[in-house]
C-alpha cells in the first residue's frame, strides 16, 4: 500500500501532511495507520517516518470543504512514540502555519496581492484560523528568506490570527471562573492560573519553583528536578478545568504547563529579553521553544486581570506581547477586525520534500516492549 504525503517544517516542528481523501483510501483505522506509518511503539521510529521527539513526530491531515466561507479544514495528530497511540485532543500552532502554504503550493487557494488571506479551521478544537502567507507580486517567493527564533533557516512567512480563541476547548476563558487558583502538590501550596485559549494552559510562577527571574539561562536545571511536582500541579489543573475526571486519566499534552516570571529589572521589552520570561512544558518536558497555541492563551491571560501573568505584564492595554522562550522571543499580536478577536504570530514554513509513504498491507505487532523502550535519560520533547 502507498500513499502519498509531503513533509513540511511548520514553525519549530515538522509534520508530516496528508489529504484525507488519500488517508480514506487506505480504510484503515487513523489510531492504527498513524504510529504504523511513523514506526511506533519505538523510541526511534526506525522503521517509520517518524523523528524520535514529539516535535517531529506530528500530521496534519487536509482536507477542502463544502463550507464556501473556510478555504482548508484541517485535524492535527500527535503521534505517539513509546505507545502506539495518537492524541488528537488538541491544535499544533507551529504545524499549523503549513495549511496555508499547503493550499497555495496545491493550487486550492490562488495568490491574492502581496498577501494571500486563507480561512482554515482546526477540526481538533473548531478555531477558525486566519492565514496570511506573503506573496509579494502575487506568488510565492522563489526563495523563501523570512526568519524566527528558533529555526536556523529561512521559510515562507505565515501569519497564524485566531479568531475569538477563548474558551474553545473548555467553553470559557477562565474554566474554574477565577483568574487564579491554588492547588496542592508535592507538599507545598502553589499559585496557578488556569487559561483555556488556543489550548488550555495552567500557569506556574516561577518564583514559586525557587527559579531565579534573572537568570533565565538557569531555568531548565532547575525545573528538571521538580517534573514529577509540575506534572501533579498539571493532573490536578486538568481535573478543576473539565478536561479529565481524575488526575489519573489526563491527557498527556494537554493542559500544558506554563512557568512565567519578570524579566530583569530594567530590560523588559527590550533586546532579547522581552515582557515576560517563558519556559513551556509539554508532553513532560521543557519545550525548546514555545508552543504556538500555548502563546494564545498567554496572551489573554496577561490582558486578563487578576492572572499570574498579568501580574507581571501589567493591566494596561498592549497590541503586542513579547515572550522570551529558550529559543528566543516570540512576539504575539491582538487585534479586532470585523467584530472578532484575532490574537496571532508570525511563524515560517517550507516543504521538505513530495514522498510516497508504503505501508505493509499487515499492520502486524510490535516487538517485545522491553526492547523498544527509551533509555531512561531520553524523553520526547513537545510541540506546537
Amino acid at each position: 500500500m502507498k500513499i502519498e504525503a509531503e513533509w513540511m517544517r511548520g514553525g519549530t516542528s515538522k509534520c508530516w501532511v496528508f489529504e484525507g481523501e488519500h488517508l480514506d483510501e487506505t480504510n484503515k483505522d487513523l489510531d492504527s495507520l498513524l504510529p504504523r506509518l511513523f514506526g511506533s511503539p519505538d523510541h526511534r521510529q526506525i522503521d517509520g517516518v517518524g523523528g524520535s521527539t514529539s516535535t517531529t513526530s506530528k500530521a496534519m491531515i487536509l482536507r477542502r470543504p463544502a463550507d464556501p466561507n473556510v478555504d482548508v479544514e484541517f485535524t492535527f495528530a500527535q503521534v505517539g512514540i513509546e505507545e502506539a497511540a495518537v492524541d488528537w485532543g488538541s491544535n499544533c500552532g507551529n504545524c499549523s502555519a503549513v495549511v496555508g502554504l499547503y493550499a497555495i503550493e496545491k493550487g486550492w487557494v490562488t495568490p491574492n496581492g502581496d498577501n494571500t488571506r486563507i480561512v482554515t479551521r482546526n477540526t481538533n478544537t473548531g478555531q477558525i484560523i486566519i492565514q496570511r502567507v506573503g506573496t509579494p507580486a502575487g506568488a510565492l517567493p522563489i526563495v523563501p528568506d523570512a526568519q524566527m527564533p528558533g529555526v536556523v533557516f529561512p521559510g515562507y512567512r505565515v501569519g497564524l490570527g485566531f479568531e475569538d480563541p477563548a474558551g474553545k476547548t473548555t467553553g470559557k476563558l477562565l474554566p474554574t471562573g477565577e483568574p487564579a487558583d491554588t492547588i496542592s502538590a508535592g507538599g507545598t501550596r502553589w499559585t496557578v492560573s488556569m487559561v483555556d485559549a488556543g489550548a488550555p494552559v495552567v500557569i506556574v510562577k516561577a518564583e514559586e519553583l525557587g527559579l531565579d527571574t534573572a537568570r533565565f539561562e538557569s531555568w531548565q536545571a532547575g525545573v528538571m528536578l521538580q517534573l514529577d511536582t509540575m506534572d501533579q500541579i498539571r493532573r490536578q489543573s486538568a481535573v478543576r478545568m473539565g478536561l479529565a475526571s481524575t488526575v489519573q486519566d489526563a491527557a498527556r499534552a494537554i493542559p500544558k504547563l506554563a512557568i512565567v516570571g519578570a524579566p530583569k529589572a530594567g530590560d523588559a521589552g527590550t533586546g532579547d529579553t522581552g515582557d515576560v520570561n517563558v519556559m513551556m512544558l509539554s508532553m513532560g518536558k521543557p519545550h525548546p521553544a514555545l508552543a504556538i497555541t500555548g502563546s494564545i492563551a498567554l496572551t489573554l491571560a496577561a490582558s486578563t486581570p487578576g492572572t499570574v501573568l498579568n501580574s507581571i505584564t501589567g493591566s494596561e492595554p498592549r497590541s503586542t506581547l513579547r515572550l522570551r522562550t529558550p529559543a528566543g522571543v516570540i512576539e504575539t499580536w491582538s487585534e479586532e477586525r470585523d467584530g472578532s478577536l484575532l490574537v496571532g504570530v508570525d511563524r515560517t514554513a517550507r516543504t521538505i520534500a513530495t514522498s510516497t509513504l508504503h505501508l505493509p498491507e499487515l499492520l502486524g505487532s510490535a516487538v517485545e516492549p522491553s526492547f523498544v523502550s527509551a533509555p531512561s535519560d531520553i524523553s520526547p520533547l513537545n510541540e506546537e
